[in-house]
């Protein structure tokens, strides 16, 4: 070995010169670097389905931004899964919202933060290098002076980095159970959209159906009166009747609008972007399950408990290691001293600390314990919270449904067979024309009417869904 290397001091000082000039360089801010996805897949949560994200499109942008500034992508997607769609059903627009909303992709990277807790929280501190030298002529033993190398790794006391990652793996499970909680909220605003938007053109159509019957009826008036048989009044009331559904047209266009932006800002696209129609007719609504089944659906699906339940677990993992802490921890110790005798100079070791604050150690324990009866009290919170929204949500879902069912079997077709009568005894000058337009008006309310209440059925659906925390299979 060359002279230069066989003295330890030289050695260390080459080696921290290497250390020295070999750290890396700060990468250029401006250089591109790949993006993080936000779109992984998520683990079940409580029959939860993964979340499918876009993945963002490389050719698209010459630079990656980092994802803290990342550049939202191209509202006008050419890929957007609309485009082209003859009719926009609700379960593909639930689908859709779900990959693409930004809230859901923040959950999921707050989810995954949560995640990457867990090694730092197991992992070991780093070890620590000392170095000393002690020159009186000059450096290194030759020379009158001397040198010790030394290297020490801390080692908690048993089951303190276990306790450690079982608090974060269950601060991860949480936030794993607020996605779910927000797939829950997208689903049940995504509906309630739908349905708004549905319910929109429904009245469209009603409203350009009772304008076509008011023709005829200002027709018939018309003829009546030329022949004597009726007043210029009728004919001008029909006028005035016409002239009030224009009215209402508009405040529907209006009502149209509000629906399709909030579809549209669900689904992360320009807020003024047209929708393909909705469905025509919509399935009538068919039975319930029964309130005890959806309560015991409830406790075992709702993600919000799934994480409330985790956060006890974490407290709980918190309190145990606050008991750990009575316990020292030891830091070994391996050095080699030239000072020494040669025969002295190797040596082994430990450092250990001595728990005697005490007063500071039963703090901890006390405070992880009142955050266990905390987390504890808002499970159960929580939990009465769930069986007042099933228990309300079921009582509106079953009485709305009966209400369509209502409209549809009595009230639309007397409604239809008061009107028949008015034209007929109207055209044979038994009827006075204002009995005919209540006949008329009485239809048109009821139309209107029985659309809103299929539109409310089914949000009251979609928020029963969102109480039991999964879809709902209903009794033929």
């Amino acid at each position: 070995m060359p002279r230069f290397f066989a003295r330890p001091e030289r050695c260390f000082l080459l080696a921290l010169a290497a250390v020295l000039t070999g750290c890396a360089v700060p990468a250029d801010p401006n250089e591109p670097t790949p993006l993080a996805v936000v779109g992984n897949p998520i683990p079940a949560v409580h029959r939860a389905t993964p979340i499918a994200v876009s993945q963002p499109d490389s050719t698209t942008t010459s630079k990656a931004l980092p994802v803290a500034y990342q550049v939202p992508a191209e509202l006008d997607d050419p890929r957007d899964p609309l485009v082209g769609r003859a009719e926009l059903s609700v379960d593909q627009l639930v689908a859709e919202v779900q990959a693409r909303n930004p809230s859901l992709q923040a959950a999921s990277a707050a989810w995954r933060a949560a995640a990457d807790r867990y090694p730092q929280a197991v992992s070991l501190d780093d070890p620590m290098f000392t170095y000393m030298l002690t020159p009186t002529n000059g450096i290194g033993a030759d020379n009158g002076g001397g040198w010790m190398v030394q290297a020490s790794q801390k080692v908690p006391w048993a089951g303190k980095r276990a306790l450690r990652g079982s608090a974060a793996t269950a601060e991860a499970k949480a936030m794993q159970g607020e996605i779910g909680d927000t797939r829950l909220r997208l689903a049940e605003a995504a509906r309630t959209a739908f349905y708004d938007y549905y319910l929109a053109r429904r009245e469209m159509d009603v409203n350009s159906s009772t304008r076509g019957l008011l023709k005829q009826f200002r027709e018939i008036a018309s003829n009546k009166y030329q022949v004597g048989q009726a007043t210029e009044q009728d004919v001008l009331q029909a006028d005035v009747e016409l002239a009030g559904l224009e009215s209402r047209r508009t405040e529907l266009a209006r009502d149209e609008q509000v629906a399709v932006a909030r579809i549209n800002t669900l689904l992360h696209r320009e807020v003024n972007r047209p929708l393909p129609p909705p469905p025509a007719k919509i399935a009538a609504p068919g039975g319930l399950p029964s309130a005890e089944a959806l309560q015991q659906a409830a406790t075992a699906s709702r993600p919000d408990l799934y994480a409330a339940q985790a956060r006890i677990n974490a407290e709980q993992a918190n309190l145990a290691l606050a008991c750990k802490e009575y316990y020292p921890d030891v830091n070994l110790v391996a050095r080699y001293d030239a000072f020494m005798p040669e025969n002295m100079r190797p040596a082994i070791g430990m450092d250990i600390n001595i728990p005697i604050r005490y007063a500071r150690r039963s703090a901890a324990v006390c405070e992880a314990e009142n955050r266990v009866a905390q987390r504890r009290a808002e499970y159960q919170d929580r939990l009465d919270q769930v069986r007042y929204e099933v228990q309300t949500g079921f009582d509106r879902a079953a009485q709305s449904g009966q209400v369509v069912r209502l409209y549809e079997e009595k009230i639309l077709p007397a409604a239809q067979r008061s009107l028949d009568s008015a034209l007929a005894n109207y055209t044979s000058g038994k009827l006075d024309f204002l009995r005919l337009l209540d006949a008329e008006r009485q239809l048109y309310s009821q139309r209107e009417m029985y659309y809103q209440a299929i539109a409310e059925h089914h949000r009251r659906l979609a928020e029963l869904e969102r109480a039991v925390g999964q879809p709902l299979v209903a009794n033929p």
